[in-house]
């Protein structure tokens, strides 16, 4: 009997694999040129730490293991409360600005569906101890840049951005008490899935007066920061002002940062999740077939809630396996080219051990080299050869070497053919 893999996981083969490297090598190139730092911590964390960070609903979302210690154990489902633990440790000597991002393998208890796995690896880029709207600009464009190596435009996916601090202070300016938030932050995140006659009920049924619930569903309706400004002036509420103004000024910094073209302000995105503090934001595919691409906000209360001192904080997240979806709709994937430069080919058995004393000289030289381990046909090998993406066909058995020892290079892409010393300069 066959044994499949876990439910909602999957496995790599080595095509699957290679396409995998090539988003997370899109990562790392964005991560690293805008100055972030790699990091990484265990896969297995306390059970206490996520129950810290989301509350107690969170062990229903996640595997977790009884050790064979005292300690309840949780695979991880998400970076940033091993981040804000690590931080913690040793805040005092960190430089700041921090500036880390991490690649990493997730794992979650929930049930499979398009675009969402119980396991999956995730992109987290964020800056710590920096106030205001320079650090949240500069990881949403990371993220930009990421999707940018990866071959996506504006015309494939845009950045929708809120703010729940700007939301907070309207729904007080609005007479509505601060512990009902959590409540109209919840529906709101549901607009994207439901028409608005559901939405409507949503908010009715969460118990604000009908002055308030009037003021929900005029706020919720808008579509831009210029109508945002003129409620929060109707309402006289300064707070609100701030607010939308400290809105404005991240997409300014973001036009600075020539990202402009793909970020849109978006009332409805608030994030599920109650530590975000600030400005919020989601990627989404431009034809909204998908699910969020990743997401990410401000979370300058993390470090005090883990046992830290106050830092100011924003980062986001990005999984592949929505990625993983769009980017095959998009018909982008890895060049075949360029995986080996060499690949060599006995024409005789009795060769083989000069063959691979070719192979090891060549291999030491830097290039990357594969061979077949016995002689065959000539034009399926030179097949296979082209297969693996190699750049070059080295042949070794050939009349060429009964001339001389001697070796026939072939180079795969122009079709051209040399014939060179078997211990000479082969470049």
């Amino acid at each position: 009997m066959k044994i499949a893999p876990p439910k909602y996981t999957r496995d790599f083969y080595p095509e699957e694999m290679r396409r995998r490297e090539w988003i997370e090598g899109a990562w790392h190139a964005a991560s690293r040129s805008a100055g972030f730092l790699p990091w990484d911590g265990p896969i297995l964390e306390t059970l206490e730490l996520y129950k810290r960070k989301s509350g107690e609903e969170i062990v229903e979302q996640l595997f977790n293991i009884a050790s064979k210690g005292s300690q309840e154990l949780a695979v991880r489902p998400e970076m940033t409360p091993s981040l804000a633990r690590m931080i913690v440790t040793k805040q005092s000597s960190l430089p700041r600005p921090i500036k880390w991002y991490t690649i990493g393998r997730m794992c979650r208890y929930e049930r499979g569906q398009r675009g969402r796995l119980r396991e999956f690896w995730q992109w987290n880029v964020d800056v710590l101890g920096v106030e205001g709207t320079v650090a949240d600009a500069e990881v949403i464009s990371v993220a930009i840049d990421g999707l940018e190596n990866l071959g996506l435009t504006d015309a494939d996916v845009g950045v929708h951005l809120n703010s729940r601090r700007m939301l907070s202070a309207l729904l007080i300016g609005a007479g509505i008490e601060e512990a009902l938030h959590g409540a109209i932050y919840a529906v709101a995140d549901k607009r994207s899935k439901l028409p608005t006659e559901e939405i409507d009920k949503l908010f009715a049924k969460i118990g604000l007066p009908e002055s308030g619930l009037a003021k929900v569903k005029d706020l919720f309706r808008l579509t831009s920061l210029d109508e945002l400004q003129s409620l929060a002036r109707e309402w006289a509420d300064e707070a609100s002002l701030v607010e939308v103004d400290q809105l404005r000024d991240l997409f300014d910094l973001l036009a600075h940062l020539g990202k402009e073209k793909y970020c849109r302000f978006d009332i409805g995105i608030v994030r599920g999740l109650a530590y975000y503090t600030g400005p919020v934001f989601e990627i989404l595919d431009v034809k909204g077939e998908l699910r969020a691409i990743g997401g990410g906000g401000r979370y300058d209360r993390l470090m005090e809630t883990m046992g830290g001192q106050a830092m100011p904080a924003c980062g986001f997240g990005m999984g592949d396996v929505t990625l993983g979806e769009l980017l095959t709709e998009r018909n982008l994937s890895p060049a075949s080219e360029g995986l080996l430069d060499d690949f060599i080919i006995p024409v005789r058995a009795e060769l083989i051990p000069d063959m691979l004393k070719l192979v090891a000289r060549r291999r030491k030289e830097g290039r990357r080299v594969d061979y077949f381990p016995k002689p065959g046909n000539r034009d399926k090998l030179l097949k296979r050869a082209i297969d693996t993406g190699a750049r070059h066909a080295i042949l070794i058995g050939g009349p060429e070497w009964d001339s001389g020892r001697q070796v026939l290079i072939r180079d795969l892409q122009t079709r051209t053919e040399t014939i060179v010393p078997f211990d000479g300069s082969m470049d």
